[in-house]
């Protein structure tokens, strides 16, 4: 299988040299290592397979290198197989996917089974995003109380899963109290919220988060029915306050249906439109501003495996 593995030097693990590093770039047959530092970079990485295109790229970094680099390689037509390496902070999507226990010993064995042509290939569903100012392909999206977190949490130095386990600890018992961060984390703001079935029946949302993973990090099974078709994903949304919304955490981790007003179905549409200057919207983990949003289903990929 002719192969090239995409390393974002962005990601946390991978911005020094070390063990991680040395697996990725050992010697492979079939295999060739392009590193990127950039957007810039990427897209120049792009340009390039779309003139020769490979059997399989493997992308190696986090979520928001996954999203990007599938992004800039859905613009250049027919996407090939697609593996992803460990790399980043969380890796959540990868974690769903298969990535298990060390990342090193992982990655050698992803990457010794592509070379050899012994991988698993799963087909699976995507996103499409697009906000009016670019068009992104991923994984997890949401809006609400997901982009209220990761705004707390990239102000806390985005310090990876104990960071965010604390922050999500704290809004949860906040919610109780009425504590100031899981007011202003958990509070509905002005949006509304369409699906295939039509606009939802509240014009103001708490949380809004469509998914084709089930797992959306720290055992959160939001998105309890996420992956189960190509063609459509979970989408979830509420109205519903910190005082009723917070409570609920234990039904999240059961991957069970959050009580109260909601939507709560397999789509594949989901528009959110905000009030002027207001809108903000995360996807795998990277945060963006935009007042319109339009997610659909994806491309369905091709994704390579060791076999476990």
């Amino acid at each position: 299988m002719r192969a090239e593995l995409i390393v974002n030097r962005c990601a946390r693990h991978l911005r020094s040299e070390g063990p991680l590093l040395d697996a990725l770039r050992r010697p492979r047959s079939g295999l060739h290592v392009s590193e990127s530092r950039s957007l810039a970079d990427l897209d120049a990485i792009a340009a390039r397979l779309a003139e020769d295109p490979p059997e399989a790229v493997v992308i190696a970094g986090g979520d928001g290198s996954y999203m990007a680099g599938l992004s800039v390689l859905a613009r250049g037509g027919p996407l090939p197989a697609i593996a992803l390496a460990p790399g980043g902070t969380v890796s959540t999507v990868a974690r769903n996917w298969g990535l298990r226990g060390n990342s090193v010993s992982y990655a050698r064995r992803l990457l010794d089974a592509i070379a050899a042509g012994t991988v698993t290939r799963t087909l699976r569903p995507t996103l499409r995003v697009d906000d009016g100012f670019a068009v992104r392909t991923g994984f997890i999206a949401g809006s609400g109380l997901v982009a209220r977190f990761f705004d707390a949490y990239l102000r806390a130095g985005a310090g990876g899963t104990i960071a965010a386990a604390r922050i999500v600890a704290r809004i949860f018992a906040g919610s109780f109290v009425g504590a100031r961060l899981a007011r202003a984390v958990l509070t509905p703001m002005p949006c509304i919220v369409t699906t295939d079935d039509g606009p939802a029946p509240f014009d103001r949302v708490s949380l809004v988060c469509a998914s084709v993973v089930g797992d959306l990090g720290l055992g959160m099974r939001l998105l309890y029915r996420a992956g189960e078709e190509t063609g459509r994903f979970h989408a979830v949304a509420t109205p519903l306050g910190p005082g009723l919304l917070g409570p609920q955490m234990p039904l999240v981790l059961a991957g069970k249906p959050l009580v109260g007003p909601r939507v709560d179905a397999l789509t594949s549409t989901l528009t959110l439109v905000f009030p002027a200057g207001t809108g903000a919207y995360v996807l795998d983990g990277d945060l963006f501003r935009a007042d319109r949003v339009t997610i659909t289903a994806g491309p369905a990929i091709t994704v390579l495996g060791p076999v476990q």
